[in-house]
């Protein structure tokens, strides 16, 4: 490996990722650093921008001191970031109050309100329910709750907005993030003014951005001091970055129709390209170039996956630890192990996986976990395989919604820690019939944000010739078309259970919400 280098900056949920990659895509070097989240109340989350800031001071020194790399082999630098998370700055960009981050849904409220509005905008929610996670929602909250604060908020952005700030002292705005989050229609005029003073924000377009970027631009150079915190050099070029599910679309080379990249981890996230624009119930898109100009891009995604394998590890498998710490192995070993003496459908039990409600294809914030068919038969090991059974159905749910509008899915490239699970890709592949391809580097948002890096800083003419140089397929999983045949029914248990439970779950959501409420 040699000489330039890019680095890659991955903000997730709970750290900060910072790769060091060399243009062939080959990282030398990884650190991470956590910062805190914040739960003030039922259904909030929020984070405070300056632990943000001294997480990614000391994980970038940490992975340049680790690299042995001189700082002047760094010739750029990109980023991706947890999306809806919403910033609140004065003048001075000085943030006002914690970021309210993604998985927050105190704005449920006002999401019904924006999804009555009926206005054509609502195309990128499949003209159904609004996600109380989206910008407009939160803002409104702020605006509603916080009057004052809000009055005195100069600036309102995503957290990718106030990190190219920080690095850069430029007020930008990523075509990624307002495309998907804000409404923003680059071949509609932009901003949907009308919509914003219909929901009763129309005062907000002022404090956004007004500079919209597309990926891999520059959005600016390293501010000099912020270079010497950084132990970077100054004045090398920062790319425009985006959300980190599709800052991962890059990593992973999802930039052209026919693959989907399936972005695994605490929550699933499906995401493709497309030639043309396509706007169905329980599709959230497709946006306008969002990811390259003169594409769309389609969404969906489950909202609690790999976070309901670890509650169900954390809460109920006491045996399974500790026979693996007898045998000294891991505890998913032990599990694993288990599932696989269970036969297809877990013997009758069917998991529904909305823990935390479900983004699509029915966007309801109010949805939760279902289990069914339990009987004195079934274990651990049972429940284990249930619920990787259930995320897979969520996923072929929601391919099943694509393949009715029209929009065919012919391979995942997946990405995220259930990849490291055979078992579970293997169910994935098998109960929706579509092969899995896995690419070499697994950490594909810090490797697309570095591929964003080497296009700003003029390595590669595009992020798609940077993508097909720096992106490489490591190997493929086939589906078994026996076992997809017989997962069908299980598939279909799946998709009946909730229409019949959705309005008696959404009443017991709300009375205990109401219980609960501040104050």
């Amino acid at each position: 490996m040699t000489a330039p280098y890019v680095i890659g900056i991955d903000f997730g949920t709970e750290s900060v990722r910072v790769g060091i990659f060399d243009l062939a895509g080959t990282p030398l070097v990884f650190a991470s650093e956590p910062y805190p989240l914040y739960h003030p109340h039922p259904g909030w989350a929020e984070q405070r921008p300056d632990e943000w800031w001294a997480s990614l001071v000391k994980a970038t020194r940490a992975a340049l001191a680790r690299s042995g790399v001189a700082k002047e082999e760094i010739v750029g630098l990109g980023a991706d970031t947890t999306s809806c998370t919403v910033v609140a700055m004065d003048e001075a960009f000085r943030p006002l109050r914690p970021a309210i981050i993604w998985m927050d849904v105190r704005s449920a409220d006002q999401a019904r309100r924006i999804a009555a509005s009926r206005h054509p905008a609502l195309k990128y929610n499949g003209f159904g329910n609004v996600s109380a996670e989206w910008m407009p929602c939160k803002a409104l909250w702020i605006k509603e709750n916080e009057p004052e604060l809000y009055a005195r908020a100069h600036h309102i952005g995503e957290f990718t907005d106030w990190l190219t700030q920080r690095l850069t002292g430029e007020w930008t705005g990523s075509i990624n993030n307002t495309s998907i989050r804000w409404y923003y229609d680059r071949a509609e005029g932009g901003w949907p003014e009308d919509f914003y003073e219909l929901i009763g924000l129309g005062d907000i377009l002022a404090k956004f951005p007004s500079r919209i970027l597309d990926l891999g631009e520059v959005a600016g150079t390293l501010l000099p001091d912020v270079a010497e915190e950084l132990g970077l050099p100054a004045g090398i070029p920062v790319a425009q970055g985006g959300a980190d599910a599709f800052v991962a679309m890059v990593g992973l080379n999802v930039l052209r129709p026919g693959k989907m990249a399936f972005i695994t981890g605490s929550s699933h996230l499906h995401l493709g390209q497309s030639a043309a624009p396509l706007h169905a119930k329980g599709i959230f898109g497709a946006y306008t170039d969002a990811m390259l100009p003169g594409q769309y891009t389609v969404e969906g995604g489950q909202v609690s996956t790999g976070s309901v394998i670890k509650w169900f590890k954390d809460n109920f498998c006491g045996n399974e630890a500790a026979e693996a710490a007898a045998r000294g192995v891991d505890i998913y070993t032990v599990l694993t192990e288990k599932a696989q003496q269970v036969p297809i459908g877990s013997e009758g039990l069917i998991v529904l996986d909305y823990w935390q409600g479900n983004r699509t294809p029915y966007v309801d914030p109010e949805a939760r976990g279902i289990v069914r068919g339990l009987s004195l038969k079934h274990t651990t090991g049972h429940m284990f395989r249930a619920i990787i059974e259930g995320v897979a159905y969520g996923t072929e749910h929601i391919l099943s919604t694509f393949r009715q509008n029209g929009y065919q899915v012919e391979e995942m490239v997946a990405a995220g820690g259930p990849t490291r699970s055979d078992f579970w890709m293997q169910i994935h592949a098998d109960v929706s019939n579509v092969p899995i391809t896995l690419t070499t580097v697994p950490d594909a948002p810090a490797l697309g944000s570095a591929i964003l890096g080497a296009v700003a800083a003029g390595l590669f003419p595009d992020v798609l010739i940077a993508a097909d140089a720096m992106v490489h397929v490591k190997r493929r999983i086939e589906p078994d078309a026996e076992r997809h045949q017989t997962y069908q029914f299980y598939v279909n248990q799946y998709i009946n259970t909730y229409p019949p439970l959705q309005a008696m779950i959404q009443e017991t959501v709300r009375h205990v919400a109401a219980s609960q409420e501040p104050g």
